[in-house]
């Protein structure tokens, strides 16, 4: 599939949308149409969504505009210690004359038994000031003003000049489509929503579910985004199954962990103009549970609402992959609901397309081998200091080889191989430098399906010559090749 059929997918993927966000959609029918209000009213033919920059000469004259009210409202609302909702305050202060009253009443028994009959003297009345300003006292405690507020590391007094303020207030403000209103609101009910959560707090805890298996981190994309890997399929099982989502108990940690999840994913970003600010989401539908499931619509609506509503531009792109037919039905009802910003983000990709796409975000060594790369879990043999991959087309009809010289006697070559799409024959030979030695079969030829993972081997020479692997090409299109090796001798056990 060339890269422009790609695109093709892509763009058509935008009249899709993925479920979880599907399922909080209907019950929200006034932030529906906020949205729709919202849209751009030019949309623009590609699907291809860029991050914005967020240097400050890059903004345009209103987006600047809209940030500096933006930190002019925030500084208001902290140092008038207005930003966070007084209930708190207001509950202390309410439990504190409770506790006064009662004293008071005290007080008034006491006072005639003091007097012995006689007539009570009469208070000097007080004037109009003093009676205010005794008022005042009663009534104002003293308000302490916290100048610290942070949000993800980030001080958020704009006064304080912080060099990631500009970036974590550009993400309301584009989530807002720069309304300073409303990105000042989404501000403090995320800061809201933090406190009630204790999400601050949430990367000490041990939320003792193994469930790791279901979503987690995982390298760097192209651009240096860290990778998120939601795996739905894993949820098959049901015993797995109830164990995440058995209970509204269960739901509830499931959901903590899912936020932990994402915590753990800001630890990598860089809040400086010009830094990494958002992740990148891969989302494996492949035998995921369909939308019957009524436990994990639940849990995923609840987690996908609160990140939509807390975490702003947070992700750069969303891929999914292996997507069934059902999803695609699905989601096509759902597109109008969406503005072309959230549209440009997501792509859609067939299980035969897999690591084609993926290869277009992320480098081979990057992708996971179960998706068509080279990277293996707890990697014992390769790692980012041995240098990157090599690329080689294979035309149609055509053979290549390619030829790993193993000069010392001694010496163990490791040797990595993926072909895009496989569907070729393959083999794997050492021949000696000597002509008069025999050639060795590594691996003798065979027919390499289109479902075939990355090769890996190893071999060891008894003698000096070289490793030829030979990658044949009989179908009518060309195939990319993508190969690493690294050579031990005996100095290295």
């Amino acid at each position: 599939m060339t890269v422009e059929s790609v695109e093709a997918v892509e763009v058509k993927a935008e009249d899709t949308q993925m479920t979880e966000v599907s399922v909080s959609l209907p019950e929200e029918e006034k932030a529906v149409e906020k949205v729709n209000e919202a849209k751009p009213k030019t949309v623009e033919k590609s699907s291809s969504y860029r991050e914005e920059s967020n240097f400050l000469s890059d903004l345009k004259d209103n987006e600047n505009k809209a940030l500096i009210e933006l930190r002019s409202k925030l500084e208001e609302a902290i140092l008038r210690n207005t930003l966070f909702k007084k209930e708190e305050l207001k509950k202390e202060t309410a439990s504190e004359s409770k506790e006064e009253q009662p004293a008071a009443a005290e007080e008034k028994e006491k006072e005639p038994e003091a007097t012995d009959g006689a007539a009570p003297e009469e208070a000097e009345p007080k004037t109009e000031g003093e009676d205010k300003q005794s008022s005042s006292e009663v009534e104002k405690p003293e308000e302490v003003v916290d100048r610290d507020i942070t949000l993800w590391g980030v001080p958020l007094l704009p006064s304080k000049c912080a060099e990631g303020n500009d970036v974590i207030l550009l993400k309301f403000l584009r989530a807002r489509e720069f309304k300073v209103n409303e990105a000042f609101e989404m501000l403090k009910k995320t800061l809201e929503w933090r406190k009630e959560f204790k999400t601050d707090s949430i990367l000490e805890e041990e939320l003792g579910q193994d469930i790791s298996s279901v979503a987690y981190m995982n390298g760097v994309d192209r651009e240096g985004h860290p990778i998120c890997y939601n795996i739905y399929g894993v949820l098959e099982n049901q015993e797995l199954y109830q164990k995440t989502f058995g209970t509204e108990e269960k739901r509830n940690q499931f959901l903590r962990w899912r936020i932990q999840l994402m915590e753990k994913g800001i630890q990598k970003l860089d809040f400086k103009p010009g830094g990494v600010t958002s992740l990148l989401q891969i989302n494996d539908l492949s035998n995921s549970p369909g939308p019957s499931k009524k436990e994990i619509r639940i849990a995923t609506k609840q987690a996908v609402g609160l990140l939509q509503d807390n975490y702003p531009e947070f992700v750069a792109r969303n891929i999914f992959i292996n997507v069934p037919f059902w999803y695609y039905a699905l989601n096509a009802l759902l597109s109008p609901f969406l503005t072309q910003r959230t549209k440009s983000k997501f792509v859609f990709v067939r299980p035969s397309k897999v690591t084609e796409t993926l290869l277009k975000y992320i480098c081979v060594e990057e992708i996971p081998v179960q998706y068509g790369g080279l990277k293996r879990e707890k990697d014992t043999e390769f790692s980012i200091e041995d240098g990157g991959v090599t690329e080689l087309v294979v035309k149609a009809g055509s053979t290549e080889t390619i030829e790993i010289p193993v000069p010392e006697v001694g010496t163990t070559l490791v040797w990595d191989l993926t072909v895009l799409g496989w569907e070729v024959n393959y083999k794997e030979e050492f021949v000696p430098a000597d002509e008069g030695s025999y050639t060795i079969i590594i691996q003798k030829g065979k027919k390499m399906g289109s479902q075939e993972e990355p090769v890996r081997n190893s071999f060891r020479n008894n003698e000096p010559g070289k490793v030829v692997l030979t990658i044949e090409n009989s179908v009518s299109k060309k195939k990319r090749i993508f190969y690493r090796y690294k050579t031990k001798n005996c100095s290295s056990f």
